[in-house]
C-alpha cells in the first residue's frame, strides 16, 4: 500500500510578498508538525494572484520557501505567479519533492476574461505550458487551479478541455488544485457559484475515480471562500473538509 500525507493552508493571500511568504512559512511550520510529506497552498500564495508584482522580491521569497520547505523535508505543491527564463510571466502550481527537488510546474490554463471579443483579463498577461504529471513520493499526481477544474462560464471565454480527465488518463492519482476565487455576500456568490465548484469537484472526482486536493484563498477572511477547501475521494465525497471562513489547515492522509 501506497500512502500520501497532506498538508492544506486555506491562507490569506495579498499582492504583500513579504506577508505572504509569512503565512506560507506558517503553514510549514504546521505541515512540518503534522510530519506531512507535502503542503498545498491556494493560487498565487507567495507572489500574489497579480502579474504586477516584483520579480526579484518574489524569485527571492521563493528561494526562502523551496530552502525552509527542504530543511522540513515537506514537498510542496506552491501556488505563485512566475516570471520564467523564457521572459513570459505564468500562473503556476509548483511541485517540490521531500528532498528539495524542483519537479516542475503546472500552468493555469483556462485564465480568466470577459466574454467579449476580444476577450479582456488575465487570458492576456499569462502564458501557458503544456498539461504534464509528475511523480511524488513514486506516486503519479498532477495539478490544477482554480477555473482549471470548473470552467465557470461566468470567469473564462475559454472551452472547457476537462482537464481533470486529461491528467487522469495521463495516470495521476491525485490532483492538487489552488484556488483564489473572487466572490461577495451575495446569493450568486455563496449559493450558486460556490454549489457549482463543490459539485465540479465530486463530479470530476468520481468520474475519474481520482483524489482531488483542493485549497481556496482565505481573503477577504470575514466573507466565506469561493470553494471549500480539503480532499474529495474518488467516490465523490469528502474525506475532509474545513471551515470556509477565515485562514485554517488540515493533515489528511491518502492511502491507495
Amino acid at each position: 500500500m501506497m500512502k500520501i500525507k497532506v498538508a492544506i493552508a486555506q491562507i490569506e493571500v495579498s499582492d504583500d510578498i513579504a506577508v505572504n511568504l509569512n503565512r506560507i512559512k506558517c503553514a510549514l511550520a504546521y505541515a512540518a508538525d503534522q510530519k506531512a510529506d507535502l503542503l498545498l497552498t491556494p493560487e498565487g500564495s507567495l507572489s500574489g494572484y497579480t502579474h504586477l508584482f516584483d520579480v526579484y522580491t518574489a524569485k527571492q521569497a521563493l528561494q526562502e520557501v523551496e530552502s525552509v520547505a527542504k530543511g522540513a523535508g515537506i514537498g510542496l505543491a506552491l501556488g505563485t505567479c512566475m516570471v520564467e527564463e523564457d521572459g513570459q510571466c505564468y500562473n503556476e502550481l509548483r511541485f517540490y519533492e521531500k528532498d528539495g527537488t524542483y519537479l516542475g510546474c503546472h500552468t493555469k490554463t483556462l485564465r480568466c476574461g470577459t466574454m467579449t471579443e476580444p476577450p479582456v483579463g488575465e487570458i492576456n498577461v499569462y502564458g501557458v505550458r503544456s498539461l504534464r504529471t509528475f511523480s511524488f513520493m513514486g506516486i503519479t499526481i498532477g495539478g490544477l487551479i482554480c477555473n482549471d477544474m470548473w470552467a465557470n462560464p461566468s470567469c473564462t471565454p475559454m472551452p472547457d478541455s476537462h482537464l481533470a480527465h486529461q491528467l487522469a488518463q495521463m495516470g495521476a492519482k491525485v490532483i492538487f488544485h489552488a484556488v483564489n476565487g473572487g466572490r461577495d455576500r451575495s446569493e450568486m456568490s455563496q449559493v450558486v457559484v460556490k454549489s457549482y465548484h463543490e459539485s465540479n469537484l465530486r463530479i470530476r472526482a468520481a468520474a475519474e475515480g481520482i483524489y482531488i486536493v483542493t485549497t481556496d484563498n482565505a481573503a477577504p477572511s470575514d466573507i466565506p471562500t469561493s470553494s471549500y477547501s480539503g480532499v474529495v475521494v474518488p467516490d465523490g465525497s469528502w474525506l475532509c473538509r474545513l471551515p470556509d471562513t477565515g485562514e485554517q489547515f488540515m493533515c489528511a492522509e491518502i492511502c491507495f
